[in-house]
Order: C-alpha cells, then structure tokens, then sequence
C-alpha cells in the first residue's frame, strides 16, 4: 500500500506507505525528506550515518533529510515521509516544528516504544491519513497537514516522556549542524551572514563549511532555503507584496530577495504568486 499527495502550489509531497518507501536506501544515502518509520509486529534493521540500529516491535524513529540511512531489513513497517514544502511551510509550535524536538533536540535518532494504547492511537491516526489520502478536495492539504501536527505532538510527548531521554547532545558534528538549524530559526529574519551563527556557536565560519560538507550542505544554504521557505509561506497564505515581503524577511531591497528566490525556485516571487492563483 502507498498513498502519495502532492500540493502543486508549494511543491509539497507526503507518502504513506510500508517498507516499499525504503527500498531506495537499500543502499546507503541522504535521507533527503523527513521520515517516520514504525515498527508493528517485527522488528527492523537500519544504519543512520554508518550507525547500526534494531528497532523493536511497536516502535517509531524519526529521520532529518540530512541523515543518511542504509535500510537492511523490516517488514510490517508503516511509513511516513513528507518534505518542508509539505509541513514546515505552516507555522507550527518549536517543539512539533521542523526545527523541534523529534528533529533537531538530540543527537540520536529518537526511537519510541509504543504501548498498547499508543498504538491503538497510532494505528486510529493512521486510518484518518489514509482516509483523507482518498478525500481530493481544496482544503485536503490543510487537513493532512493537521494531521501530521497530531502526529507530530503525540510522538514529541512520548519522547519527552521517556525514561532518561536527554537533550544532550554527544555527537559534535551532528550537534553543530543542529545548534545551527535552530539559531537560524530563531534569526533568519534579521541575520542572514554565516558569521553571525559561527559567532553565536563559537566557531569560525570555514569550521561550519568543512563540518557541514559532511552533510551535503553548506551553512549558506541552510540560510537560505530558510529564507525562501518563509517567503513562500507568505507568498501563499498573505496578500503581502513581494516587496512587503522582503522588507519582514530582513531585506532592505527588494530585488535581493527576489534574486535569491529565482536562483533557488527559478521562478520570481510575482511568477510564484501568478501560479498560486491559478492553481486555486
């Protein structure tokens, strides 16, 4: 089973489905997209960034596009994977963001145990997702969206819940690029230099580079794709001007921001919003 969605307007993409969606990382590789992956009767084998792992039975883990993941075995799996066009274009609590805990607050993949009864919740949630996969209507990106937020809530609480659970993190390199994901969060608007997080983590700016490299980014485009995720956010759910919207985003000249946007859309903010309104 896979039921896929996607929201043409803001190039959002969410899948539903089981190990099938894992077949592409038979071979080790960047994750690319968010994913959620539970466990139900037996258990699965992974690699997270050269790291073995065996998930229990009734278990769920969390992955980051920056991760890579090498998937060895599992079946019974139920799978989720969505991209920051799909969720992180709505504002959302720090906690259940793209930047939050599930994510960014530690420095291993979070694995949750699920009881009885969370996996009854989980498996009720489930059969909404797929319901409203079926349901192709103007407000079904919104509804899925809300879902996922449900989703996102019930699995944070669990992780703050569990027994020993730590927000400390023991791996550097993965710590860094996450310290660094939630400055820029928290900055973006006003800072959009490399060297004012490297000041701010106390590093220096080629420290970041040659860390981040490991990744397949650089902190630039960290920056940036943060940019341009919250111009589109404002693209599509304001009537605010291209112009309005640079000047929110920390631009003194709009012609800036509308470079920065074509080179990472290949489209122009005006061209954005004119292909919005079509859609609708």
């Amino acid at each position: 089973m896979q039921e896929v969605f996607k929201d043409f307007s803001t190039g959002g993409l969410l899948k539903i489905g089981n190990e099938l969606l894992l077949e592409p990382y038979r071979k080790p590789k960047q994750v690319g997209i968010y994913i959620f992956i539970r466990t139900t009767t037996q258990k699965a084998s992974i690699e997270v960034d050269g790291v073995p792992y065996t998930i229990s039975e009734h278990s769920l883990l969390a992955l980051t596009p920056i991760q890579f993941l090498h998937y060895t075995e599992g079946r019974n799996l139920i799978v989720y994977q969505f991209n920051r066009e799909f969720y992180c274009i709505k504002d959302h609590d720090q906690e259940v963001s793209c930047a939050g805990l599930l994510f960014f607050g530690n420095a291993h993949i979070p694995v949750i145990d699920l009881g009885e009864k969370e996996q009854r919740k989980f498996d009720t949630l489930h059969e909404v997702f797929v319901d409203e996969l079926e349901t192709e209507d103007t407000i079904q990106a919104e509804m899925l969206r809300m879902l996922m937020a449900r989703f996102m809530i019930m699995s944070t609480r669990l992780l703050k819940a569990k027994e020993g659970f730590s927000e400390t993190a023991n791996d550097i390199k993965v710590d860094l690029l996450r310290g660094f994901n939630l400055l820029v969060e928290e900055h973006y608007k006003l800072e959009h230099s490399v060297s004012f997080y490297a000041d701010k983590l106390f590093k220096s700016p080629k420290t970041l580079s040659n860390t981040f490299s490991k990744f397949n980014t650089t902190p630039l485009q960290i920056i940036h794709e943060r940019i341009i995720l919250e111009a589109k956010r404002l693209l599509i759910y304001t009537d605010k001007t291209a112009k309005e919207i640079a000047y929110e985003i920390g631009f003194d000249d709009a012609s800036h921001l509308s470079r920065l946007f074509k080179n990472q859309t290949q489209q122009s903010p005006s061209d954005f919003k004119k292909q919005l309104k079509k859609s609708f």
